[in-house]
């Protein structure tokens, strides 16, 4: 994984679901293997790489932790405020 990787910003759920769908790929890990170290059904892994915008945030937040990810929360700097 790149240093580029660990500083993408995420605006949208399709944007993180391509993100979980790359690590988990670069982690040559099934979508049934992190369902099942994350004790969820495949469906919402298929959901959460889809960018199901309605899944539960802890169940997501959970899954981007056994994947090895946090998510981290900052203010927007002047360039990006509207």
């Amino acid at each position: 994984m790149t240093q580029d990787l660990l500083a993408t910003r995420i605006r949208t759920t399709q944007e993180l679901g391509a993100l979980v769908k790359q690590v988990r790929q670069s982690q040559e890990l099934l979508q049934s293997d992190v369902a099942g170290l994350a004790g969820t059904g495949n469906r919402f892994i298929v959901d959460l790489e889809r960018g199901k915008p309605t899944l539960q945030l802890q169940k997501v937040l959970d899954t981007l932790d056994l994947m090895g990810l946090e998510v981290v929360i900052q203010r927007k700097g002047p360039q990006h405020e509207r």
